[in-house]
């Protein structure tokens, strides 16, 4: 598809990140008539339908560069997909998303679940703004910006994904003034986890389990009200990339290393020519380069990043986040939408529908 230069806008993310913010809210609020309905398919694509359609009214060329739906053959939003209006000299951008983190959690009416866009301009000289993780899974390390405060105090890189889970523990610790048994540390729940939980508990640390959702986990401790002061895991590669978007605008970092879930997949991972990549750490800025970054979320249920989706009569409130990597500003965004007269447009027959 031919189109004119890219129209010279100056911090064109500034211009349009509220469209974004919109279009993670649409997705909430569309999906939300699925709540505890046992239907996480169908929660996928009302969240889908509702940003796509969001997208059609926004003047960009938007290149979906990281998709979801993928694992388990839901509805999503694919690798390749374009979005926006496309008109020529519309702005570029490259778009990583997830409609909904948590769709199991919906779907069990649970708490921990978000709708959540990374977005970037791409900028001269950055080839691969949102890097696409050809391995499944990542184990990952999230921390906050005290922890990097602390880092650059010392000059030395004191917290390292490969560093055994005490020494880690015990370095965060003395970063954020705390006892090692006051650190908080937050982890999906999942049988691959158990030698991480059986340490974590040996070595005294405070241990939060969830379900599902671990974008907003590991967003969490770049957080100062949560609670929450270091992620651990090992989850989705999406996901990975779409939390280190908001990491770095948080000035937090996270560190990722490749998981294969068995031999065949490496396997794969080295036929495909990713046997140098199989030990690489990826920090937040390898997986999310340049400023011109854009993180928006809004919560469906509750989570430890935003409150869920709440109604009052006729009255609908969403709570969404959204930030700059070029800024730092992050912005908290409480939204009361009148249902007698909101609309959300949809994709599917590109009309305007009430809640």
């Amino acid at each position: 598809m031919l189109r004119l230069p890219k129209q010279n806008y100056h911090d064109i993310e500034r211009i349009i990140e509220f469209d974004f913010v919109r279009a993670t809210e649409a997705a909430a609020l569309n999906s939300l008539q699925w709540m505890g309905r046992g239907e996480k398919e169908k929660a996928d694509e009302a969240a889908c339908d509702a940003i796509r359609g969001m997208f059609d009214l926004m003047n960009i060329c938007g290149e979906v560069v990281i998709g979801e739906g993928i694992k388990d053959n839901a509805p999503g939003i694919f690798k390749g997909e374009h979005l926006g209006t496309w008109m020529p000299g519309a702005p570029p951008f490259h778009i990583a998303l997830d409609p909904i983190d948590g769709t199991t959690n919906i779907s069990k009416g649970a708490p921990n679940s978000i709708a959540c866009i990374a977005a970037a301009s791409p900028k001269p000289g950055v080839e691969v703004a949102l890097r696409d993780i050809p391995s499944f899974y990542m184990t990952k390390l999230a921390y906050g910006p005290a922890v990097i405060r602390s880092m650059q105090k010392t000059g030395i890189d004191m917290v390292k994904i490969e560093s055994p889970i005490e020494e880690t523990l015990i370095t965060i610790a003395r970063a954020l003034g705390k006892r090692v048994q006051d650190v908080v540390v937050m982890m999906l729940d999942r049988p691959r986890h158990d030698q991480m939980v059986k340490e974590i508990r040996r070595v005294g640390a405070s241990l939060r389990m969830i379900g599902d959702g671990d974008i907003a986990a590991a967003i969490a401790p770049g957080l100062p009200d949560t609670g929450i002061d270091v992620y651990f895991g090992i989850g989705g590669s999406p996901e990975a990339v779409l939390a280190a978007a908001a990491i770095k605008c948080l000035g937090g970092d996270m560190q990722c290393v490749m998981w294969p879930r068995d031999d065949k997949e490496r396997a794969q991972l080295v036929a495909d020519g990713h046997e140098a990549d199989l030990g690489r750490v990826y920090f937040a800025d390898d997986l999310a380069n340049g400023e011109n970054i854009i993180f928006c979320a809004t919560g469906i249920s509750e989570s430890a990043l935003l409150d869920g989706v709440k109604t009052k009569g006729s009255t609908a409130i969403t709570h969404s986040i959204l930030m700059r990597a070029k800024s730092k500003t992050v912005r908290f965004i409480t939204a009361q939408h009148d249902l007698q007269s909101k609309t959300i447009r949809l994709r599917s027959d590109n009309r305007e529908h009430r809640i």
